[in-house]
């Protein structure tokens, strides 16, 4: 049986158990992970436009809302 099985047939408080440390050991590799160019310039690009007012944060609730609205 593979990984994957395994984990597939976990209960949901174990994988979540095995999500988080996953995400732990990743996180302790942060500072060598490579952010791409494209990344970096979309964030840039974002912020600028929150910065010009073309551009605004909403609300995460809101956002679900209009993201289930436009799949529709």
């Amino acid at each position: 049986m593979t990984a994957l099985e395994q984990i597939c047939q976990m209960p949901l408080h174990e994988k979540l158990l095995v999500m988080e440390a996953i995400w732990d050991d990743i996180s302790r590799e942060e500072a060598t992970l490579e952010v791409p160019q494209w990344h970096k310039d979309l964030l840039d690009e974002r912020e600028g436009q929150v910065a010009d007012g073309q551009a605004q944060f909403i609300d995460w609730e809101e956002a679900k809302k209009q993201i289930k609205e436009a799949t529709e």
